[in-house]
C-alpha cells in the first residue's frame, strides 16, 4: 500500500470515529503542515497556532471526508484556510488579494533572466544557501509562496497542490509557473524584495 493510500485509509477511519487513525495522521503531517504553515505566516508562533487550529478543524469535519482528492490535500486545504484566516487577524496587516501581487509575466522573465546569459553554476550555488533561498521565499507575495511551498517545498502532485488551493490543475499550472520566474528574479536579487 503506498503512503497516499494508507494516508486515505487513515481519514476514512478517522471519518468513522477512529481517535488512533487522527493521532497517526497528525504525527505523519505535523512537520509538514508547520513548515508550510511557517512560510505562509512567517513567524513561529502564529504557524505553530495555525498548526493547532488545522488539525482541531480537521478533527471536526473529518466526519464530512468522503474521500474526494487526497487526504493529504485535504490536510493542506485546512492549513492553508486556516493560515490565511490567521493573517488576516493580525493586526495591522493588509489583506493583499492575488491580483494585485501578480506582475505581467514578460516582466517576471525579464527579472528571472530571460535572453541573458546564465552562469548555471553560479545561480545554483546561490540557490542552495538556505539564507538566501528563505529571503527570496520571504520577498515573495503569500499567493506565491503558498504555491512553491505546497509544490516545490512540501512535493505535493499537482492534483494536490491545485485541491490545497481550491484551482483547477491548469490554473495551477500557470499559477506555479509565474511563482517560480519571481523566486528565480528574487533569488537573482539576493532575496530581497525588488518588485
Amino acid at each position: 500500500m503506498s503512503p497516499l493510500d494508507a494516508d486515505g485509509e487513515l481519514c476514512r477511519k478517522a471519518a468513522g470515529g477512529d481517535r488512533q487513525a487522527m493521532s497517526a495522521l497528525a504525527s505523519a503531517y505535523r512537520g509538514p503542515l508547520y513548515r508550510f504553515a511557517r512560510r505562509l505566516v512567517q513567524d513561529d508562533a502564529l504557524a505553530e497556532d495555525v498548526l493547532q487550529e488545522t488539525f482541531l478543524t480537521a478533527l471536526r469535519k473529518v466526519g464530512g471526508w468522503r474521500g474526494e482528492g487526497t487526504c493529504r490535500g485535504w490536510l493542506f486545504s485546512i492549513a492553508r484556510t486556516e493560515a490565511l484566516m490567521a493573517k488576516r487577524r493580525r493586526a495591522g496587516e493588509p489583506d493583499v488579494s492575488a491580483e494585485e501581487q501578480e506582475e505581467e509575466l514578460p516582466a517576471l522573465g525579464l527579472a528571472a533572466g530571460w535572453g541573458a546569459a546564465m552562469d548555471p553554476e553560479a545561480l545554483a550555488a546561490k540557490v542552495e544557501e538556505q539564507a538566501l533561498l528563505e529571503r527570496a521565499l520571504a520577498a515573495l507575495g503569500p499567493t506565491e509562496r503558498e504555491i512553491i511551498a505546497l509544490r516545490d517545498l512540501e512535493g505535493l502532485s499537482g492534483e494536490d497542490t491545485a485541491q490545497a488551493l481550491g484551482l483547477s490543475v491548469a490554473a495551477m499550472k500557470s499559477r506555479l509557473h509565474r511563482a517560480r520566474l519571481a523566486l528565480v528574479a528574487a533569488v537573482k536579487r539576493g532575496g530581497h524584495d525588488g518588485r
